[in-house]
């Protein structure tokens, strides 16, 4: 029988995939299949597919081959985002069995008959048009922390993303939905939910199936506040232009909302800024670093930056760095242009050479690692709080505080899931913080 099988997962890229992976998997369960680790020998595999950078797509492969290793005969499925927008090419991997879109993802049990290798990789891909309706996720017994999904598809159109074609249009959880999940997560003994979606700070549109916002991310945002047994929030990746001031002043004086901001920029300056279709300017991105530093002096403020973009000229990228630079931030996730398909950007002019695009990352791949180390130096001496994750890495166990300070210490597998009160002292050779421990009651 197909529910006493086994079956592994693999999720690349994005939060939002994880909690999307972590559902699934639930669905699995719920049908009588045991879910086993990636490694592991197993009847099904499931790999959930990103698109975002051109890397993404090539690890496909080579996931692929890892699993086959595991089991020669093994039925493979592809979902995601790389699946709904290159189907047919994924179709064509050897060893892929199952193919499915941006809607078939969250029905696939209904596609499985049985585990026969298929000679041709059978493809249920939906036109992206229909993906208009919204299916909550989140996850859990993966990590410490939570992926809830509150959101799903962008109405945005910059010029080099592929995620509109990928997930549709935005829209919303019920905000009934989304504070029922937060309490069954808290109900499972997880200490923090991290609140995920494409365009997180969109949340309301869609929400009863039509264009309008029946609520705002502020309202979410007050709403799960208010929810008992929730140790901490935290927002992930947020537009600058959706971030407002009074969410800010709000997570400031909240009982469970983390200082923690990752503010896509994609560049410092507004000349390219324009050009990917961005809504915002430069100057608004500065206003909400200011204010939310003026709220929350220690608040770890996170940025997305893009290089090699189309047009970036020398002048632009110094322009971008030194913006940067100047800025009172905390860390990069620097991203590298690949071209994509079926976007503008694919089709503009003054295309950047790879080798100068490599020599900017490694640039702002630098300016990360000054930014990190300068913010957890302005930390030493503070007294937080951190939760310990659950892996043992070469004998430490490591943890983050709330304002996302890296912290590690022996291995002690008592301190897994449990939020303790330290104090930072200095930072060790790997740039990471060590600590004192603070006499206060442990959060287990």
């Amino acid at each position: 029988m197909l529910k006493e099988k086994k079956v592994a997962f693999y999720t690349l890229g994005c939060k939002l995939n994880f909690s999307e992976t972590s559902t699934i998997a639930r669905n699995f369960q719920g049908e009588g299949f045991e879910r086993v680790e990636f490694d592991e020998y197993a009847d099904i595999y499931v790999i959930n597919t990103c698109t975002v950078t051109d890397n993404a797509d090539k690890r496909f492969k080579t996931i692929v081959r890892s699993a086959l290793k595991q089991n020669e005969n093994a039925f493979l499925i592809a979902i995601g985002c790389y699946a709904q927008l290159k189907p047919e090419e994924l179709a064509k991997v050897d060893g892929v069995d199952l193919v499915l879109g941006a809607t078939e993802k969250f029905k696939v049990t209904d596609y499985i008959n049985d585990l026969t290798k298929n000679e041709i990789s059978e493809v249920h891909s939906c036109e992206i048009d229909e993906a208009d309706f919204y299916v909550g996720s989140y996850s859990i017994g993966d990590r410490t922390r939570a992926f809830l999904k509150v959101q799903d598809g962008c109405d945005y159109k910059c010029t080099y993303c592929t995620i509109p074609l990928a997930r549709g249009i935005s829209r919303s959880d019920f905000l009934e939905n989304v504070l029922q999940n937060a309490k069954e997560i808290s109900k499972k003994g997880i200490k923090e939910i991290v609140l995920t979606g494409v365009n997180i700070g969109d949340y309301g549109k869609g929400e009863f199936g039509n264009k309008n916002h029946e609520h705002t991310f502020f309202e979410l945002v007050q709403a799960l506040d208010k929810i008992d047994g929730i140790h901490r929030l935290r927002i992930s990746s947020i537009e600058p232009n959706l971030l407002k001031n009074k969410t800010i002043d709000f997570v400031a004086n909240s009982n469970s909302f983390v200082p923690h901001f990752h503010i896509p920029l994609q560049s410092g300056s507004n000349v390219l800024l324009k050009l990917m279709k961005r809504r915002y300017t430069k100057e608004l991105y500065v206003d909400r670093v200011k204010h939310i530093k003026k709220s929350m002096p220690n608040a770890c403020i996170g940025v997305d930056v893009i290089v090699g973009f189309p047009g970036e000229t020398d002048e632009i990228f110094l322009e971008t760095y030194n913006f940067l630079n100047e800025l009172d931030i905390s860390y990069l996730h620097v991203f590298t242009y690949s071209e994509r398909p079926n976007t503008e950007a694919d089709l503009m002019e003054d295309i950047i050479p790879q080798k100068v695009r490599q020599k900017r990352s490694k640039m702002l791949r630098g300016l990360s690692v000054k930014k990190r180390r300068a913010f957890y130096e302005s930390q030493l001496g503070n007294e937080l709080s951190v939760l310990f994750e659950g892996e043992n890495k070469n004998g430490s166990i490591y943890g983050f505080t709330q304002n996302y300070v890296k912290v590690k210490t022996t291995w002690n597998p008592e301190l897994v899931n449990t939020i303790h009160s330290i104090k930072l002292t200095e930072i060790d050779e790997d740039g990471l913080v060590k600590f004192n421990w603070v006499k206060k009651p442990i959060l287990a």
